[in-house]
């Protein structure tokens, strides 16, 4: 089996690196009188249906039986309240310096035993899906969020008969079965926006006083890809796609946060005029040693914002989370989508969504997009330096979206960085850096930046970004130099177009490279008891920076 549930008596000590403090807390817990296992995913549907605050409406689950759902299943929805995205203020990276480890691990107790007298469920889960990578994963929960447990079997492998055969025949890993604690209704006044804590070294996170069903979802993401990260993988939140050309494969993985457009891109049908696979569009991992590639989810936890009732996408819909009903002219009871009710309204959609689906590609990848909001950079730019195209995904630049529970005080419009677009990172940032540059460097993967936000003031539409990745993959985009920038092309875009004689835009671009310079400088004064970034970094984004001030001193003879 690919991890680890049992332990031989011999293997129980402290020596064993599979335990520890946090684990024996948390794994303890599933073990109680008071929590009752739910394996199959037809009666986590059946618990959720009945569940006070569920609303059963009566759009009915595409393909039920192929989900091992009831023939009759229909789309649950359920609501939250205040809170409708993640709070990331509420993680805590155990083993991080500043976390203090005896502190969490009192409040988790006494958290855990304030529970003891609540009805709670088990459920398991695989979180990869091809025999390279798959992990188990058990998810406990109180009674009155099932339909949290009913979302998490859908979003996650629920433990069907094929999967069970296909997980004892994976790829075994010296790593412990994931454990994930959640209970929505803890309550501590020193933690009023709730509290997530991870141990990704022994695979085990708490997540409390948090309903949005984001937080388990991430939770187990975080675990999952630290564990892909420590056997030879590297862990991606982003989109995967493959087109199927009529002389090759070109497969590539577009990389940004949600609201960027990563799954616009990766899902998108260009019209049915190219013959497209998707692997996934939120999570899944590379082989470092061959490029191939494996998703993490069957499903997709897909925002509603874009989907009209009218929508045929809706067809796909599974659950509903903090999104309004209302009646139709038949008296059913039908969605209110586009975040009508509240931002960040979500669904679970099946996997049928995308009939080409695949949960592995045993070919290499071919090319890396990084999906930035930077108005100094026009629709696409060709990095062609490994360090440099390291570099860029080091610094992505984006903005911030609905997706997120964030301070009343954080501005949605200012420009933020989130290296390789994963705010769920548990290990060092530099490991991430190394793997991605080896990816260039090593496979010969090429690398692209792509602007989805504004440029010369105008906003980059989605046929605009799609068309320049269709260009690419055809061979006829033209690349031209991205003025006195080495390493960087960009292709002309209808009137989106630099202009390199204008000093006024050579100092946007500097400014750009500023804020990318003064992140890293800031990275490694911020967490010194890392592993330090490589100065490469730093003198590669200096010498940009230096070819820009030779061109305004050109400009300005």
């Amino acid at each position: 089996m690919s991890s680890v549930e049992k332990l031989s008596v011999d293997q129980i000590t402290k020596e064993n690196p599979l335990l520890s403090n946090f684990r024996s807390i948390i794994e303890t817990s599933f073990y109680r009188n008071n929590v009752h296992k739910v394996t199959r995913l037809s009666d986590c549907y059946t618990l959720a249906k009945k569940a006070s605050g569920t609303i059963v409406t009566d759009i009915p689950v595409y393909q039920p039986e192929k989900l091992e759902l009831p023939a009759d299943a229909m789309v649950l929805v359920s609501n939250d309240g205040k809170i409708v995205g993640r709070s990331a203020m509420a993680r805590r990276i155990i083993g991080d310096p500043e976390v203090d480890t005896a502190f969490y691990s009192g409040l988790l107790r006494e958290a855990i035993y304030q529970s003891s007298q609540k009805d709670c469920y088990h459920s398991e889960v695989y979180v990869g899906l091809s025999a390279d990578f798959m992990i188990k994963c058990h998810l406990q929960l109180p009674k009155g969020f099932e339909h949290s447990l009913y979302a998490y079997l859908l979003n996650f492998q629920s433990t069907t008969s094929a999967y069970h055969t296909q997980y004892t025949a994976s790829a075994h890993y010296e790593e412990g079965d994931i454990y994930v604690y959640a209970d929505p209704t803890w309550v501590h006044p020193d933690f009023p926006d709730g509290l997530v804590l991870i141990d990704h070294k022994h695979n085990v996170a708490a997540v409390l006083g948090l309903r949005y069903f984001g937080e388990l979802k991430k939770a187990t993401l975080t675990l999952a890809w630290a564990i892909a990260h420590r056997n030879g993988f590297i862990a991606c939140h982003g989109g995967l796609k493959q087109y199927n050309l009529v002389e090759k494969k070109y497969t590539m993985a577009v990389f940004g946060l949600s609201g960027s457009g990563k799954s616009t891109i990766t899902l998108a049908d260009h019209q049915n005029q190219h013959d497209v696979t998707v692997l996934h569009d939120d999570a899944f991992i590379i082989s470092k040693k061959n490029g191939t590639t494996t998703a993490l989810e069957p499903a997709y936890f897909d925002k509603t914002q874009d989907y009209p009732m009218k929508d045929p996408s809706i067809n796909f819909f599974l659950t509903g989370h903090n999104i309004g009903v209302t009646l139709n002219e038949q008296h059913q009871k039908v969605l209110v989508t586009e975040d009508i009710r509240n931002n960040n309204g979500r669904t679970i959609k099946s996997r049928y969504a995308t009939p080409n689906r695949k949960d592995h590609l045993p070919e290499k990848l071919d090319a890396v997009y990084w999906i930035m909001k930077d108005d100094s950079l026009p629709p696409i730019v060709k990095i062609d330096d490994p360090v440099l195209a390291a570099i860029f995904g080091l610094t992505l630049a984006t903005k911030r979206s609905t997706a997120e529970n964030v301070l009343p005080e954080t501005d949605l419009d200012r420009l933020v960085i989130e290296p390789f677009a994963n705010p769920f990172r548990a290990y060092p940032l530099t490991e991430d850096y190394h793997d991605f540059k080896e990816l260039f460097e090593q496979q010969t993967v090429d690398c692209y930046v792509l602007n989805t936000g504004y440029f010369n003031g105008q906003k980059i539409s989605p046929q605009q970004t799609l068309s320049c990745i269709e260009a690419v993959i055809n061979n006829t985009e033209t690349f031209l130099p991205f003025g006195p920038l080495s390493s960087m092309s960009y292709a002309p875009t209808d009137s989106l177009l630099p202009d390199f004689h204008d000093p006024n835009y050579l100092v946007k671009i500097q400014d750009s490279l500023n804020y990318r310079l003064d992140f890293i400088q800031q990275q490694k004064n911020e967490r010194q008891d890392d592993p330090v970034l490589p100065n490469e970094i730093e003198l590669f984004i200096q010498k940009l920076i230096n070819e820009l001030e030779a061109a305004k001193a050109t400009i300005s003879e």
